[in-house]
């Protein structure tokens, strides 16, 4: 079984996860998205499969991939106790651009 941190580090499989979001969609549908062969596709495909991120259906002679969203609580998990930094990140920030608004 592949990780999820190990398929989530792939931008393209991290845009084939946010494309499906919506709702299964077939692989026809994903190639069209990029500009990958059917082929590259399917390998990322098969990737988030194995890491459990995405279920196949066989509809007929096509194929439907549905988002499986619970291995990213797994990913929620690990980023909550670096939420303190970003919020204190994001503070600074607030509070540097009020001093510089007029």
């Amino acid at each position: 079984m592949t990780d999820v941190f190990g398929a989530l580090a792939n931008p393209v499989r991290r845009q084939l996860l946010y494309a499906l979001r919506t709702g299964p969609l077939a692989v026809n549908d994903l190639v069209a998205r990029f500009a990958l062969s059917r082929p590259a596709v399917s390998e990322h495909l098969q990737v988030l499969r194995q890491a459990g991120l995405v279920r196949e259906e066989p509809r007929g002679r096509q194929r439907f991939y549905h988002l499986q969203p619970q291995p990213l609580a797994e990913v929620g998990q690990w980023l909550h106790p670096f939420e303190h930094y970003w919020r204190e990140r994001l503070r600074s920030l607030r509070d540097v651009l009020d001093e510089e608004s007029p």
